[in-house]
């Protein structure tokens, strides 16, 4: 091969392209390939997301932006990524906008719907147990969340070519829902995430191209999805175990309990639970209890002790006034960590083994790991002293301190509560002139699972002084914080009211589901107290409180006799307030609830950056991309500039795959070097001896290369280049060859004012 004149350096600006019209492919395949990705990879949301009409909705927004995507692909890369956003905008605008113009084009009111559907949404999931509801908040989110991640899936494997790296987004829609999910996912449901990923590989380019860079971000993309759906608190039943052994004192509930309670109440067609025999009067049925409160954050859940195994006996018959029992529980729908159990259990049976505990200090059946059994069997006592018995049984004897604990509780609080008391005598006067405060005649608290806003002051206290609105989890977290302060030991327990009897069963559903207060008594032991205004005729008034109520009545009623009736008192911590709130009327549990959604202003920013910045992440392999269409535009178009757009191109694929060819080598010495360094094949060497030589012709002959002449050599040089070196994630992202031009643009000017300050002199 002829060297060719020193003075024509290889690296020389090539001339000008003719205008051409690049003849540019639309990776359809590809596309399409991505939307199926998605689709098939969420198949995990129907463990979060009861039904399946959230499938429909997911599968328009989908489309949709598929759609866009294959449209717009020929414009360029940023004005599809944006098309593709706003075809998303309108889908849900169309789906969930109100006052859109036209009936599609979103305007100022539409974002204000879409502000109350996300935080509506998240009240729900915060409120919820998986299976989620299909509102149209929930609905708004799947649909918002699908649209979005295939506008990052077809951005990652289409528009970057870097398919595997689109397993990050992907493996997350997957991996999260997996890991909140109670029970174990389908067969279908995994083959079909795998599937997915495997057409995307393959239809974006081939497997054996798309693991150089992918394999170790796509292996570190499961391990970080996994563990997003482990710490994310997003939708449990009752919550998850806190990593660690060890005793009582270790470890906590990743979800709090009372956001499965207001789930439960919040469900608008409620669900069977239990089927209860042998139950011989209305019972709570206990799941849990709560002895740790944290002050503007409530009770806190604590790992049990190491308890019993069951099934088995747990304790000898207690010697407490009550009723023997024999209860058959059928479960229907109930799966939690949590074994219900009423009474004083003696004994439990027909449970599997090896599976469940009772920690006797708590009252607690638990397991490790939520299951749902078909039944089980347990005799119990229902304790029932009478109300000289309780009033006898003063002091702490037999229980711990910490059921004393009011570290870090307002000091106001315990101003009320004395109040609230007055000269009541120690025990259990004081428990039942507190539970007569919230749920007595009078009283000016209301039932409600809309609680009242706050006004940054500390939580309970408002709820006591200005608030008074709330559901159970409010009046059962106030009465036992105002029991320790007037030294009662107290705990709150979660479970269930007595539902139903159709004569010969109880039917207990999700409408049932409750909070209540249990006091401690010497000798006696751990006794129930309501304090939530309940007028549907689920409240249980055990006997010891109708006795206090007919004490209390008899009394006012002779008092009633001798003295006018006095003006209505304000409530304790009214002083504050000079007109008390009206209580509204209560409302049941089981009713069916319109909850209006809150207006909250949803900061806009973060989205927008995040767009932001995957736009311009796509900017220099946008950039890339439009040079090689032009360039090869040029080769196949023939002509004066064809020459050197083709060695132009050849040159950017060796840079991009880091093989530099310095300015001062002739074109015959860059070839060399091309052929070294990429060690290019017969077939390509020979197509680049015809480059070299259509180069020569041009640029020092005059003879320009005719159309099409050599547009196959140069591409055939361009494949032997692409198969020595593939580009690894980086590189794709961020090409060499475009990085290179864009470092010589900036030193032109400099160049230039330095030229013209040697002139000068």
């Amino acid at each position: 091969m002829p060297e060719l004149p020193e003075e024509r350096p290889a690296a020389r600006e090539p001339a000008p392209a003719k205008d051409a019209t690049p003849a540019r492919r639309v990776p359809w395949l590809a596309t399409l390939a991505a939307g199926a990705a998605v689709l098939l990879a969420g198949g995990p949301v129907t463990a979060v997301v009861q039904g399946s009409s959230w499938i429909g909705y997911a599968l328009v927004a989908v489309v949709v932006v598929v759609v866009a995507g294959l449209l717009l692909q020929r414009i360029g890369a940023v004005v599809t990524l944006l098309g593709e956003c706003a075809a998303l905008l309108i889908v849900l605008t169309v789906f969930f906008g109100d006052g859109a113009l036209l009936g599609f084009l979103p305007g100022p009111t539409v974002f204000g719907r879409f502000g109350a559907l996300v935080a509506g949404a998240g009240q729900q999931i915060d409120t919820s147990t998986a299976p989620v509801a299909s509102t149209p908040e929930i609905l708004f989110l799947v649909t918002a969340a699908f649209g979005l991640l295939t506008v990052g899936v077809y951005a990652t494997a289409v528009i970057a070519r870097a398919p595997a790296a689109a397993g990050v987004p992907l493996l997350a829609v997957f991996a999260v829902p997996a890991a909140l999910a109670d029970q174990l996912l389908p067969w279908w449901a995994m083959v079909g995430a795998a599937v997915g990923f495997g057409l995307l590989l393959v239809a974006a380019g081939g497997l054996h191209r798309q693991f150089t860079g992918g394999t170790a971000l796509v292996a570190g993309a499961v391990v970080a999805a996994l563990l997003v759906g482990v710490i994310t608190p997003f939708i449990g039943t009752a919550g998850r175990f806190a990593a660690g052994g060890g005793s009582g004192e270790a470890g906590s509930i990743g979800l709090t309990p009372f956001t499965a309670l207001r789930g439960q109440l919040e469900q608008p067609v409620p669900t069977e639970l239990f089927e209860v025999r042998g139950l011989t009067r209305p019972s709570y049925l206990r799941a849990l209890t709560l002895r740790q409160y944290v002050p503007d954050q409530g009770w806190q859940a604590t790992r049990p002790a190491p308890g019993i195994p069951l099934p088995g006996p747990v304790q000898q018959q207690p010697d407490v006034p009550g009723e023997f029992v024999d209860v058959d529980i059928s479960n229907l729908a109930f799966r939690d960590y949590w074994l219900p159990l009423y009474g004083e259990p003696i004994d439990v049976a027909d449970l599997p083994e090896t599976q469940w505990l009772y920690d006797t200090a708590s009252g607690t059946g638990y397991t490790g790991r939520p299951r749902q059994e078909d039944s089980w069997r347990h005799r119990a006592v229902l304790p029932a002293p009478s109300m000289q018995q309780l009033r006898a049984a003063q002091g702490i004897e037999g229980v711990g301190l910490e059921y004393l604990d009011t570290t870090g509780v307002d000091p106001r609080v315990a101003q009320i509560a004395q109040e609230v008391i007055g000269d009541a005598g120690p025990g259990f006067d004081r428990v039942f002139a507190i539970q007569n405060w919230f749920a007595g005649p009078g009283s000016q608290f209301t039932y409600s699972l809309q609680t009242a806003p706050g006004s940054g002051d500390d939580a309970l206290v408002e709820f006591l002084t200005t608030g008074r609105t709330g559901y159970c989890e409010q009046f059962a977290s106030a009465m036992a914080v105002m029991l320790r302060t007037v030294g009662v030991p107290a705990r709150v327990a979660i479970g269930f009211t007595a539902g139903v009897d159709d004569g010969s069963t109880r039917t207990i559903t999700t409408a049932d589901a409750h909070a209540w207060v249990e006091a401690w008594f010497p000798r006696i032991g751990w006794t129930a107290f309501d304090p939530t205004p309940l007028t549907d005729g689920r409240r249980i008034d055990p006997p010891y409180v109708e006795e206090a109520e007919a004490e209390q009545a008899s009394r006012q009623s002779a008092e009633d006799e001798d003295v006018p009736a006095p003006e209505e008192q304000p409530l304790p911590g009214d002083e504050a307030s000079a007109e008390p709130s009206s209580p509204e009327p209560p409302q049941p549990e089981s009713a069916s609830r319109s909850v209006e959604l809150p207006s909250i202003d949803i900061p806009i920013w973060p989205i927008v950056a995040v767009l932001a910045a995957v736009i311009v992440m796509l900017v220099p392999t946008t950039m890339r991309r439009r040079d090689r269409r032009r360039r090869l535009a040029a080769v196949a178009s023939g002509g004066e500039a064809a020459a050197g757009a083709g060695w132009d191109e050849l040159l950017a694929e060796s840079t991009d795959r880091g093989v530099d060819t310095p300015s001062s080598d002739t074109v015959r010495a860059t070839a060399r070097r091309l052929v070294r360094e990429h060690h290019l094949e017969p077939d390509a060497q020979q197509a680049l001896r015809q480059v070299v030589g259509a180069i020569e012709s041009s640029w020092y002959g005059g003879a320009h290369p005719r159309p099409g002449e050599l547009d196959e050599p140069v591409r055939a040089v361009a494949a032997g280049i692409v198969a020595s070196s593939r580009l690894k994630l980086r590189d794709r992202l961020l090409p060499r060859s475009v990085l290179r031009k864009m470092r010589e643009r900036r030193a032109q000017p400099r160049a230039g004012r330095t030229s013209e300050a040697v002139t000068s002199r």
